[in-house]
């Protein structure tokens, strides 16, 4: 399986998650589209609950177009976690991801932002150079997918900031920075969007030698864009670029808001 692929599905994820702010009971749909060189390449489908301050996030990504012409890639995630005053604590991440015949699920478990316990299935070889995750790195991390979702009273500090995300196989850190603001429009959304630059450092639990992890580490052109969500009081993506070896990776919202 190839893990660069995987990685770019976990950020199309990380990008399709819904905004949530609220102990109502609340359901949520986002769809989005992800690109690469502007040609289609998967499709994604987000249904999000909250209720009594406990939410839950299930969603789809299958591949569409190009990538169907190479090989047939689905990516199933849940998350589940405790919405609270400053940010939606995950309890729970899995993802279940599958390229041709290949297939693996992840499975985390957090406390507090900490990991307690972590599995692969079925459990991949390592090869020699593989940079292994340190007891440390599996401290006061975020998942790939609520990591991404920002009260609106964090806005001012949303792109000075740096998220240490744990994906269920790979450490990383990506560090945000400002890049102004951009105008965007779609289904359920119209207005200015805040724009991050992102710069992409991985921590542990990836092959050393990945020439594609270091061409992006070495990039200053991915982006992020986040959009208010206001019935949810929250802001999250509606737009990611990410630079590859092949070409530019687009993943943006096609449908946006309850």
């Amino acid at each position: 399986m190839d893990h660069f692929g995987k990685w770019l599905f976990i950020v199309a994820l990380a990008a399709t998650a819904p905004g949530l702010a609220s102990a109502e009971e609340l359901r949520h749909e986002t769809q989005y589209r992800v690109s690469l060189a502007g040609l289609p390449i998967a499709r994604a489908d987000f249904k999000t609950e909250v209720k009594d301050k406990q939410f839950t996030i299930v969603g789809d990504i299958t591949s569409a177009g190009l990538a169907d012409l190479v090989t047939s890639i689905d990516a199933k995630t849940n998350v589940s976690g405790v919405v609270g005053d400053t940010r939606l604590q995950a309890n729970h991440y899995t993802l279940f991801y599958k390229s041709g015949k290949k297939e693996r699920t992840y499975d985390v478990a957090y406390d507090n932002g900490n990991v307690t316990s972590n599995t692969i299935t079925p459990e991949p070889k390592r090869p020699d150079n593989w940079i292994p995750l340190s007891e440390g790195d599996l401290r006061s991390v975020l998942d790939p997918i609520s990591g991404m979702i920002f009260p609106v009273s964090s806005s001012q500090n949303l792109c000075n900031q740096n998220l240490a995300v744990f994906d269920g196989e790979m450490r990383m850190d990506l560090k945000l920075s400002p890049k102004g603001s951009h105008p965007f429009s779609t289904d359920g959304f119209k207005g200015k969007t805040i724009a991050c630059g992102v710069r992409f450092t991985p921590k542990s639990g990836y092959k050393g030698t990945r020439k594609d992890y270091l061409y992006l580490a070495n990039s200053n052109d991915m982006e992020i864009w986040f959009a208010k969500a206001d019935v949810m009081n929250v802001y999250a993506p509606v737009y990611v670029r990410i630079p590859t070896q092949y070409g530019t990776v687009t993943i943006t919202a096609v449908k946006y808001g309850s």
